[in-house]
């Protein structure tokens, strides 16, 4: 789960056996504003007030890894922020939830995009502090999040979710994934397609 703004990929049809360069002109990701929540472009300036919301012990239940540091959430936004794959093939973005009436982050979302030959792909995640689950804030922010993706012509969209992350699970329903009996380090691949 991971994911931000825009290159140029040099991508190879394996099917056909043909490879090419195609320019990918990714977007930048923008501001979306939803009834509750402003979802901002992701920065390093987020990182001191991301830390109360990561700093709960629970979320790293089924995703692994523990409480960042400042330092260390600093390095990873920098990387995050450059909105790209290093060689340009993927398009990476985040955003930080912010609930607008009391104007803090309470989560993040974000999407990983590629080019799957004739259609874009995003494999998405979401977190929200524990604080702030239980309210529908992850499915909110997410549905916008699709929203956005979609109308930037992103078809297919993948989540991985630990199979006993029954609220992860629920927010995947929420925007039409459903299971699949594909497994990739230990979580359930959920995908949908856009008719």
């Amino acid at each position: 789960m991971n994911r931000k703004s825009f290159a140029f990929g040099t991508l190879c049809r394996r099917a056909s056996g043909l490879c090419h360069s195609q320019r990918m002109d990714w977007p930048a990701s923008t501001p979306i504003i939803t009834a509750r929540l402003l979802l901002e472009s992701l920065s390093v300036e987020h990182a001191p007030s991301m830390i109360e919301v990561l700093a709960d012990p629970s979320l790293y239940e089924y995703t692994g890894g523990e409480i960042p540091s400042l330092e260390l959430l600093e390095k990873r936004y920098a990387a995050q922020a450059v909105g790209r794959s290093d060689d340009g093939s993927q398009w990476s973005l985040n955003w930080v939830v912010m609930k607008r009436d009391i104007g803090r982050p309470v989560g993040y979302v974000q999407a990983t995009v590629e080019d799957a030959g004739s259609r874009l792909v995003a494999d998405i995640a979401w977190v929200v502090s524990p604080k702030w689950q239980g309210q529908g804030i992850a499915s909110e922010a997410t549905r916008a999040m699709v929203a956005w993706l979609r109308s930037n012509g992103v078809h297919s969209l993948t989540a991985h979710i630990h199979p006993n992350h029954q609220a992860s699970m629920k927010v995947a329903q929420n925007q039409a994934l459903h299971a699949t009996s594909s497994k990739k380090d230990g979580e359930t691949r959920w995908e949908s397609q856009q008719p």
